[in-house]
């Protein structure tokens, strides 16, 4: 049941050879099984908070690791039958995403490493084949920190304005998450949309 990728030459067994990990899992799949979207969300926010504050869990050094020229994507679980996924991100000072949604799936996102800012946005309006966007709130969470995209208010941008530190977050969705839509600014609050797929990294 474990998760196997290289990294610098080695298999690394991702999911359950690090302190914590069965217990992570466990906590998501009590949450999953509630009745709705909200309540998942919160139940799983609930439980990562206290896991990562109580540093009962330590992901692998391998996460680590930040990648050159991209936020680096590495699956730490996925459900057999597709209930979640866990990802974890890794961002290199100065490293973020550009404006994009969930693929309607909700969202955990919890920090273990180091800090970042989130910027949230509300969409307002559809035209021409444009979407029109607001930013709503501005946000630096630090380790122990959590929060919850439900559809349709998924949308958001992330980034580490540190200026020396690498950061790790931890990202579980309600299913697995392959591509989103980004948004490219176009003018003022319009931005154009564009399917990106979306890839692991060893």
């Amino acid at each position: 049941m474990s998760t196997e990728y290289a990294f610098d030459g080695k298999t690394i067994q991702s999911e359950f050879d690090f302190p914590g990990a069965r217990r992570l899992i466990e906590t998501v799949e009590a949450a999953a099984k509630r009745p709705s979207p909200d309540d998942i969300a919160e139940g799983v926010k609930q439980g990562l908070c206290k896991l990562i504050s109580s540093r009962q869990f330590q992901l692998p050094d391998a996460f680590l690791h930040a990648e050159e020229d991209h936020y680096a994507r590495r699956l730490v679980y996925r459900d057999p039958e597709d209930a979640f996924s866990i990802v974890a991100m890794t961002w290199g000072v100065g490293q973020g995403t550009p404006l994009h949604d969930h693929s309607g799936l909700w969202c955990v996102e919890g920090v273990c490493h180091g800090r970042i800012r989130i910027e949230q946005f509300a969409h307002r309006e559809s035209r021409a084949g444009l979407e029109r966007f607001r930013l709503e709130e501005v946000m630096t969470s630090e380790v122990g920190g959590a929060g919850c995209l439900i559809p349709p208010h998924e949308h958001h941008r992330i980034l580490n304005d540190s200026e020396d530190d690498v950061a790790v977050t931890l990202h579980i969705y309600g299913g697995e998450m392959t591509r989103c839509t980004i948004f490219h600014p176009e003018n003022g609050d319009w931005y154009r949309p564009e399917v990106r797929s979306l890839h692991y990294d060893g």
